[in-house]
C-alpha cells in the first residue's frame, strides 16, 4: 500500500448513499438516483480511489456499480454478512448509515477483495427472472399452506390467488427458457446440464445463472464455493464432526432438490448414496456425500463439454 492510496466504503440503502474514506476521512452522502450517482461518480473520478466496495443490497446498489464500472473505478460487491463480521471482529457494535460507510472502507483497506467483471445486461436480467421465480415459488408454498384447513370463503380467496401465482410462474418459466435458448453458451450448458439424470431446469438455470464458476474450478474449490465440502471442526486434543456450512445458500437448495432426485434415478448417485448408507452413515450424511459429488461430476461436464455418460469416470477434479 502506497502513501497515496485512498480506499471507499459506499453503504447503500433505497433513498441515499454514504460514503467515507481511508485512510483520509472524507464523509459524503448523495440520493441513489441517477443526479447523485452522477455527481458521486465524478467526485471518485477526481479523488482516483485504489478501490471501491460497497454492500449487496437487492439490487439498491446496481445503479451506482454500473456507473462506477462504466466510468473505469475499481469497483467490488462485497457480502453483507462479511462486513458484519469484520465489523464484530473490531469491536464496532453500534450500527448507522455513516457507521457503516465507515466500516465498509476500513474493511476495503484491510482486506481488499479481489475486483470481478460486472455481469452483462443480459445475465443481469437473467438473474433476475430467476430470482423472480423464487419469489414465486416462495409464495405458492405460503398460499398452500393456508390453504389447509382454512374456511369455505377463505379458501375461494386462496385458490384464485394460487391459480394467478402459477400463470404467473408459468410466464416466467417461458421467459427464462426462451433467454437460455437465444444465447449460444447458456443454451450449450443447459444441454449439458439436463443430460445428467437428476439435473432438470430447475437445477440448470439456477446454476447458470448463479454459478458462473461451474466449470473453471477444480472440485475442491467448486463444493467450497457452493458450501458442500466438509469443513474441519478441531481444537487441540478435541476432533469435532466435519460438517458444511457457508456458500451460495440459493445454489445448495436447488443441488438439494435435484441429489434427492439423482439418489433414485441417477445410477451413480444411487450406488454411492447406497454404499454409504450400508457402511452405517445417517441419512444426511450420504445425501451431503452426493451433493458434492453430483456437483463435482456437473462441474467436469461443463469444464469438458461432455454430455453425461455414466460409463465415463466421475472423481474428475
Amino acid at each position: 500500500m502506497t502513501p497515496t492510496s485512498l480506499f471507499i466504503g459506499i453503504d447503500v440503502s433505497k433513498l441515499q448513499l454514504d460514503v467515507a474514506t481511508r485512510p483520509e476521512a472524507i464523509r459524503l452522502s448523495v440520493t441513489n438516483d441517477e443526479a447523485g450517482v452522477c455527481d458521486l461518480t465524478k467526485r471518485l473520478n477526481s479523488l482516483c480511489p485504489d478501490l471501491i466496495v460497497l454492500e449487496s443490497t437487492g439490487g439498491f446498489e446496481t445503479l451506482a456499480v454500473s456507473r462506477f464500472v462504466t466510468a473505469g473505478l475499481p469497483t467490488v460487491v462485497v457480502n453483507p454478512r462479511q462486513i458484519r463480521d469484520f465489523a464484530r471482529a473490531t469491536g464496532q457494535l453500534a450500527k448507522t448509515d455513516a457507521l457503516d460507510a465507515e466500516i465498509i472502507a476500513r474493511f476495503a483497506e484491510s482486506v481488499r477483495p479481489e475486483i470481478r467483471p460486472l455481469k452483462d445486461k443480459s445475465l443481469r436480467e437473467l438473474e433476475a427472472l430467476v430470482l423472480r421465480r423464487s419469489q414465486l415459488t416462495g409464495m405458492l408454498t405460503a398460499e398452500r399452506n393456508r390453504r389447509t384447513g382454512a374456511s369455505t370463503a377463505v379458501r375461494r380467496s386462496l385458490d384464485a390467488h394460487i391459480a394467478s401465482l402459477k400463470r404467473c410462474l408459468r410466464n416466467v418459466d417461458q421467459a427464462v427458457a426462451k433467454a437460455i435458448r437465444n444465447t449460444p453458451l447458456w443454451r450449450t450448458q443447459d444441454e449439458l446440464l439436463q443430460s445428467a439424470p437428476g439435473a432438470g431446469p430447475v437445477l440448470s438455470m439456477t446454476l447458470v445463472v448463479g454459478l458462473p464458476e461451474l466449470g473453471r474450478l477444480n472440485r475442491k474449490q467448486i463444493a467450497a464455493l457452493v458450501g458442500v465440502a466438509p469443513l474441519n471442526r478441531d481444537s487441540g486434543a478435541f476432533r469435532g464432526a466435519r460438517c458444511v456450512w457457508g456458500g451460495r445458500s440459493h445454489i445448495r437448495s436447488a443441488l438439494y432438490m435435484a441429489t434427492l432426485a439423482g439418489i433414485r434415478f441417477n445410477p451413480v448417485l444411487k450406488a454411492f448414496y447406497q454404499r454409504l448408507r450400508t457402511r452405517g452413515k445417517k441419512p444426511k450424511v450420504p445425501l451431503t456425500a452426493c451433493m458434492r459429488k453430483f456437483l463435482t461430476i456437473l462441474n467436469a461436464m461443463i469444464r469438458t463439454g461432455a454430455r453425461w455418460n455414466c460409463e465415463l469416470p466421475t472423481g474428475a477434479t
